[in-house]
Parts: structure tokens; sequence; C-alpha cells
């Protein structure tokens, strides 16, 4: 009996500054029209200020803005976008992987803390908490959606951004959860340099060769 084949390679693709609407939606797409054999991708960007709450959040601003709000089909709570966090959305066929939605999260979360460990930085998971924290204080947050076997969204790292826009909600429910980023921490790379780090983090969690990997800079 012969082995099933292999996933085709994983493929990392730079969108650059992009909105967060015509991006979901593009993700949306994505999994809608994809077949047996599309390869998975990993989409690395950054979007303009928007604050986007998940599928079943119930939560709204502390305060009035001038920042759009984004209902969307993650899942999670409220949380905040920005330049200057990189952001990382995973689009896997998880069936054909032969994963889980646990095994998933902890793939993420411990891309983000492989690259703090490549800093010096100890990162720690949270019971109950998805994301990677610093002392205390949050610097990954992940969201993920699930249709027809494969997933969209994923995570979000702070890096060299205003934190600001964060005062003005519950960062992901929590009240009083304080956010931090790599600048604040002493790392002074630029916002370009993590994200190459994050994509070599991903794609050797998810078993990819990180040199001579696939890599594009639009969908085009």
């Amino acid at each position: 009996m012969s082995e099933a084949p292999s996933p085709p390679p994983l493929a990392a693709r730079r969108l650059g500054l992009v909105d967060y609407e015509g991006t979901w939606r593009g993700m949306r797409d994505f999994v809608e029209h994809r077949r047996d054999d599309t390869p998975d991708e990993i989409w690395l960007l950054q979007h303009p200020p928007v604050y986007t709450r998940g599928l079943n959040c119930s939560m709204d601003l502390l305060r009035p803005s001038r920042i759009p709000i984004a209902d969307t089909d993650r899942g999670g709570q409220i949380t905040y976008h920005g330049p200057g966090q990189v952001i990382a959305y995973v689009l896997l066929d998880i069936r054909r992987r032969k994963t889980g939605v646990k095994r998933l999260v902890d793939t993420l979360e411990q891309a983000v803390l492989d690259l703090l460990g490549e800093y010096g930085i100890e990162g720690k998971r949270r019971e109950k908490a998805p994301g990677v924290y610093v002392r205390d204080r949050k610097i990954a947050a992940l969201g993920i959606r699930i249709r027809r076997g494969c997933t969209y969204h994923g995570l979000s790292l702070n890096v060299d951004m205003d934190l600001e826009p964060f005062r003005n909600i519950d960062p992901c429910g929590y009240e009083g959860l304080e956010m931090t980023q790599l600048r604040d921490l002493g790392i002074t790379d630029s916002v370009e340099e993590v994200q190459e780090r994050l994509a070599a983090c991903l794609l050797e969690r998810f078993g990819e060769p990180v040199v001579g990997a696939t890599v594009a800079r639009n969908r085009g």
C-alpha cells in the first residue's frame, strides 16, 4: 500500500502594510477556493490602525476613538493592530497536516518563544489565556478560525509600535492587561528583520526547510 503524498511546501508571503478588511476577505476567499492540493501559506504583514473583535466578542471600546473597529470571524475578544506589529496569518489544511487546534496554537506560541529566545528574552505561556507574555505583559496575541478543516487568521507580535491604543480596550478580554513590545525590551532590529526571523521560526516549527523556502512578495 503506497504512502499518502507529502503536503506541498509551505509558502511564506510578504504582503507589506495592507488594510484589514481586504486582507480578511482575501483569507476567506483563499480558504473557500482552495483544493486538496493547494499549498498552505503564511501571510506576513502589518495593518494600519484598527481594532478587531472576535466572533463572540461582546466588548467595546472603553472610550471613543477615531480608530476603526472591524467585527471579524476569528476566535478571541478585542485587540488592536497597527504599524510596527508583525502579523502572521496561517492558512493551513490541518486535516492534511494531521494536527488539531490545540497543537496548532502550541506551535504558533512556540515559534514566538523561539524568536524571543534568540534575543535572550524569556517568554511564557498562560493557562487558558492564549498568547505569549514577558514579565506578565503580553507581547503576542493569537486568534484562529477553522473552516472546512482549514485555518486562517493567526498571530500578532508587537515589535516597535504605538501601544497607547491598547489602553482603550481590555486586550483580549482581560481587564488591566498590560502590553509590551520588543523595542521596550531593548531589541533594536527593524520590523522587517523581526518578520524574517519570525518566518524562519514558524517554518522550522512546521517542519519546513528555512533555507530555500518558497517566498513571494505578493499573491499576484
